[in-house]
């Protein structure tokens, strides 16, 4: 048995006995009864986020902590028993009671008392409240799901795409793509909008240019409601960056060391007094990664028996350098008024250099071995900058919320190759495109109350993107003296699009049942003009309009059978638009035997998509099912066929495909040292849809059932220690035309507070047994290909995180709404951008 087989028995086993251990543990959970109760001060007056800790006097694993909330209100479960309560609040005394709990109920008022010099009050005590209250990593509501990333170690110090990892119900694959429920058609956003910040096409290298240290939380909207775009027919993830809620002056810095080669400095820093508060976050760093990618094919010549076999290796590694840097502010005019103001600026630089090897075999000739060695550059910067004004119309929830978003983006990649074959020069390649996108985002959102239970909430959203594509590819060969351009992948490309949208949706509730319905309207132009130059006068200048007019509908609905246990069934229908990246004819150029086409026919595909969850907490369990079903028309297929021993790769639209299946997220607070954060998906796909462009009809006819599943587990050592193991595993598919394997991977991370409470230490190892990689095997009529594909080999990091200046959480104004909880009406607490 070779090493390769042991690691994977041994993955496979400790993924496995993680489950088993996780589902006899939850045999054993306790009945508990809800208890609920507020702490005052002497005046009688609520005290927000205080810390009650119920310890129980016969076992400490009863025992339970919860924060009050802004009006020093508090709710948690507990079993039945006889408890110490602790009271701890910043700047007021400690206090201790005995009560003996029997029944669910409310124990009434707690009452503490102020410090006599809370000026002096410790950084210490201040991490004790912290440490003592329990929260929750994954919370459900009525249209989203909310992930806290503030006690996921193991993406300590990494970047947004290392926190998306471990998001229940989100996939990231080896190569950066991101999925929901097997779907890549994901919608990002940024404290809900569309964000330069991730870039144009830039895919993983944006996400890693996000630290996650400034990540407030990621909403996760699998069926979003009208109040959203309709694009992304996946779903939405919108990713809240951090405000402080603290007065004063605070700040954080938290710096990382890592390898592969990676530093991180970042810093976070606001001032609240008053009526005005401002924040200012930015940090930078470098990383190193190796890229690799296997491709061995067998070519069939059905006329003469004849037989090619290629191996082929690409192995890139790259140094990337970001920087970013985010400010703004919020004013209070009046206690129903609010200005906001805020600017970002991120860039990277990377520098790559690769090796592209193939090693031909040819039945009746002799082998040719061939090497591309090429070194390139990518330079990106991106501006956004925010304005808005929210306005209460009174103290009932009447608002309107006012917001434009100005983004710029421009990139820069220049790439070099020279090929050899048989140890002879024999081509080189000089490759340069410059992108550049601005876009323009205006939104405004309104809601009337009606009554105590009803809502009517109405907007609209305009949404002007420009991307300007300038590509020269230029070739010369040994016989060559100067170089002459590749004709078709030498253009100019202007690609515009104008979306208009309005909504209306109405919310209410009759006794236990809640219902939300909304409509919405989306009407886009698309405009592409393209120029290359390619001699013939139909290839060489092509101006495609498009225009689209779609109603949107959408319903939501819940019933609360008791307290924390309800039934949640809604429907919406999405819209998917190709990416501009698709549309371009000949996009890019860098591997000849391995060419992507842009398909300048593309249309929309769109879904209609349906879920049936329910959700339930009780004690520390909670547990939310999801029946979901998509049903996708004008599916986009990637039609992957060999012209004269090259790979092409085209998007089409072709057919339909099917999405059901069963996704399962849950926490679980086992004992006060262990807890576990858990999700399954299990899917079953079916595909129509047959291309019949080629010589011969290109089937993408499949059907089948898969598999993925992520087990967080947290083991507390005492109150300054903590160690998590994360295992992931996504099932293989199949269809005629590509077979994916299974992949599995095993994560370790842990945490130390130290300073007494003002810094954290943090490590973490990333792909502990070097399992992740994608390998497939493609079938076409004429040949056999199989693919290995790695995006980053194993990695680990170490964190310091130094804390300073921690004021005091103060209690938000009533219905006042952050700077970019446009999208969502939410009162959000991110950072805004």
């Amino acid at each position: 048995m070779n090493q390769t087989e042991i690691i994977s028995i041994f993955t496979k086993k400790t993924l496995g006995l993680t489950f088993v251990l996780s589902a006899a543990a939850l045999a054993f959970a306790q009945d508990k009864v809800g208890i609920s109760g507020t702490v005052v001060d002497k005046s009688n007056q609520p005290v927000p986020y205080a810390s009650v800790t119920f310890s129980n006097k016969q076992s400490k694993l009863l025992s339970d902590a919860t924060l009050t909330d802004e009006k020093g209100n508090y709710k948690l479960d507990l079993t039945p028993g006889n408890y110490d309560i602790v009271i701890e609040a910043i700047d007021y005394k400690k206090s201790v009671i005995n009560k003996q709990i029997t029944a669910a109920g409310s124990i009434g008022a707690l009452s503490i008392e102020p410090e006599a010099a809370s000026t002096n009050m410790k950084t210490q005590d201040i991490q004790g409240v912290v440490i003592t209250a329990t929260a929750k990593p994954y919370k459900v509501e009525l249209d989203k799901r909310t992930y806290d990333p503030s006690q996921d170690i193991v993406s300590k110090g990494g970047s947004l795409q290392d926190v998306l990892s471990n998001v229940p119900s989100v996939s990231v694959d080896t190569d950066g793509t991101v999925s929901m429920r097997g779907s890549s058609n994901v919608r990002f956003l940024i404290n809900g909008k569309p964000s330069a910040l991730l870039g144009i096409d830039d895919g993983a290298n944006a996400l890693q240019s996000i630290p996650a240290d400034q990540i407030e939380r990621i909403e996760v909207i699998t069926n979003p409601s009208s109040k959203f775009e309709a694009s992304g027919t996946a779903g939405i993830l919108n990713i809240i960056l951090k405000k402080s809620k603290k007065t004063g002056f605070n700040g954080s810095v938290i710096g990382t060391l890592g390898y592969l080669p990676q530093t991180n400095l970042n810093t976070n820093l606001s001032w609240r007094k008053g009526n005005l508060t401002w924040f200012l976050n930015g940090g930078g760093g470098y990383r190193e990664s190796k890229n690799t990618n296997r491709n061995n094919a067998t070519f069939f010549n059905v006329e003469n028996g004849g037989r090619t076999q290629t191996d082929q290796e690409s192995i890139t590694k790259n140094k990337n350098n970001n920087y970013n840097v985010s400010s703004g502010l919020v004013y209070d005019i009046s206690d129903k008024t609010s200005v906001n103001a805020s600017g970002t600026v991120r860039t990277f630089e990377s520098d790559n250099v690769g090796n592209i090897t193939y090693d031909y075999r040819f039945l009746n000739a002799p082998s040719l071995f061939t090497e591309r060695m090429n070194t390139g550059s990518n330079n990106n910067l991106a501006f956004q900058g925010d304005f808005g004004l929210d306005h209460k119309f009174d103290d009932k929830g009447q608002n309107i919320s006012l917001s434009v978003s100005l983004q710029s983006n421009r990139s820069y990649n220049d790439t070099n190759v020279n090929q050899v074959t048989n140890s002879i020069f024999e081509l080189q390649n000089s490759i340069n495109q410059n992108t550049r996108n601005k876009t323009l985002v205006g939104k405004a959102d309104y809601e009337l109350p009606i009554g105590e239970n009803s809502k009517i909430e109405a907007g609209y959203r305009i949404d002007i993107n420009n991307n300007n594509y300038d590509n020269d590819v230029l070739e010369r060969y040994s016989s060559d003296i100067d170089f002459h351009y590749l004709n078709n992948f030498t253009y100019n490309a202007n690609y515009r699009e104008m979306f208009n949208a309005g909504y209306v949706q109405f919310k209410s509730k009759i006794g236990k049942l809640g219902y939300q319905v909304g409509l919405r309207n989306e009407y886009s132009n698309v405009d592409i003009q393209y120029s290359n130059l390619n001699p013939d006068p139909e290839d060489r200048n092509i101006d495609n309009k498009k225009s689209y007019n779609n109603l949107f509908p959408t319903v939501f609905l819940s019933y609360e059978i008791a307290k924390d246990n309800q039934f949640l069934v809604n429907y919406s229908r999405r819209i998917d638009r190709p990416r501009s990246f698709f549309l371009i004819p000949n996009p890019s150029y860098s591997d000849n035997q391995n060419i992507f086409e842009g398909n300048i026919d593309l249309n929309p595909s769109y879904v209609d998509s349906y879920e049936f969850g329910y959700s339930i907490s009780k004690g520390k369990f909670t547990i939310n099912p999801t029946i979901y079903f998509r049903h996708t028309t004008d599916d986009v297929k990637m039609l992957v066929y060999s012209d004269q021993g090259v790979f092409k790769t085209k998007p089409i639209n072709l057919g339909t495909d099917d999405r059901y299946g069963l996704d399962l997220n849950f926490n679980w607070d086992a004992t006060k040292w262990l807890k576990f954060l858990g999700n399954v998906d299990l899917f079953g796909y079916k595909t129509n849809g047959t291309y019949n462009g080629l010589s011969e009809p290109f089937s993408f006819e499949g059907s089948g059932f898969a598999t993925r599943a992520r087990l967080t587990s947290t083991f507390k050592v005492d109150k300054t220690f903590s160690f998590q193991i994360q295992g992931f595993y996504r099932g293989g598919q199949k269809t005629q035309s590509i077979d994916r394997k299974d992949m599995y991977a095993l994560n370790f991370g842990a945490s130390k507070t130290i300073w007494k409470g003002d810094g954290t230490l943090s490590f973490n190892i990333q792909d502990i047994f070097n399992t992740r990689a994608m390998e497939s095997t493609a079938y076409g009529s004429n040949f056999v290909r199989d693919s290995y594909m790695q995006w980053q080999p194993r990695q680990f990091a170490l964190s310091l995180t130094y804390r300073f200046k921690q004021g005091e959480k103060i209690e938000q104004p009533k219905r006042k709404k952050d700077i970019n909880s446009n999208a969502t009406g939410d009162d959000q607490q991110g950072g805004p951008m």
